[in-house]
């Protein structure tokens, strides 16, 4: 059930890859939340996750840069983020990090309970419906590992955008599969992890789309990337992009076109 709307204080963490390689989706992410009535705030003290260091076997590492996103969000009512894999490091794995250390634990699992990602807390918790968007595109969305398997995020997306005056939604076959990207796992096993984007990208071009959507910015990196090296021309955007009216610019991998 959505909440009532009303102004409400909301930490965005903001993900290193927005911050350095697409910042425009952090800027969408609170374009977004101030259009439900939130008051966004960023803290500055904020870092990395720890996906990198976790999904490397580093637990000793991952649970000191975990320590201090915790410190750093301590005491805000809800803490948005849009990206479902750091969602998911956030609820799903900190807890089971420091299930031996009983203090951290406490705040490990109170902070999970406040962590949403983007589009499930805009429809879910906000009620958000995007108004005056119009976008004559038609476009298919992929659904990333941790959105669809750790965050429950499917329907959000897909019901926002067909709020969107214009837009033809287009489902790919096998929508639901990896697209290679995996955090450290297209690094360790670059083979595998082509091949399965090639597999991704095949299904993309046959939905006829000229616009690819999602809610992780690795995968969009990771397909917009394979795509402008084949030579395919389809814009790729954050989903946060599109609901913000932000779609005007440049998709990833433009730049470089």
């Amino acid at each position: 059930m959505s909440e009532k709307p009303g102004t409400v204080e909301v930490a965005l963490f903001v993900t290193c890859l927005v911050d350095i390689n697409r910042p425009s989706v952090g800027f969408a992410a609170v374009k977004l939340l101030e259009e439900t009535g939130c008051r966004v705030v960023v803290p500055d003290t904020q870092t990395c996750c720890g996906q990198p260091a976790y999904n490397s076997g580093d637990r000793k590492s991952t649970k000191q840069i975990a320590a201090d996103v915790i410190k750093a969000f301590k005491g805000f009512r809800y803490v948005v983020v849009p990206s479902g894999s750091c969602a998911g490091m956030i609820t799903k794995h900190y807890p089971e990090l420091f299930k031996d250390d009983p203090d951290l634990l406490l705040d490990a699992q109170d902070l999970a309970a406040r962590t949403y990602e983007l589009v499930s807390f805009l429809k879910d918790v906000r009620g958000f419906k995007p108004e005056g968007v119009k976008l004559d595109r038609k476009i298919t969305y992929h659904d990333s590992c941790a959105n669809l398997r750790e965050m429950k995020v499917v329907d959000q997306p897909r019901a926002l955008m067909n709020h969107i005056d214009g837009l033809e939604l287009v489902e790919a076959e096998d929508r639901e599969a990896c697209c290679g990207f995996g955090g450290t796992f297209c690094i360790k096993y670059s083979e595998i992890s082509e091949e399965m984007v090639d597999r991704k990208i095949d299904n993309i071009l046959a939905t006829k789309a000229d616009m690819l959507a999602a809610g992780d910015l690795g995968c969009l990196m990771n397909i917009a990337g394979r795509l402008y090296r084949k030579g395919h021309d389809i814009k790729v955007l954050h989903i946060a992009e599109i609901l913000a009216d932000m779609s005007d610019g440049p998709g990833l991998g433009e730049e470089r076109r």
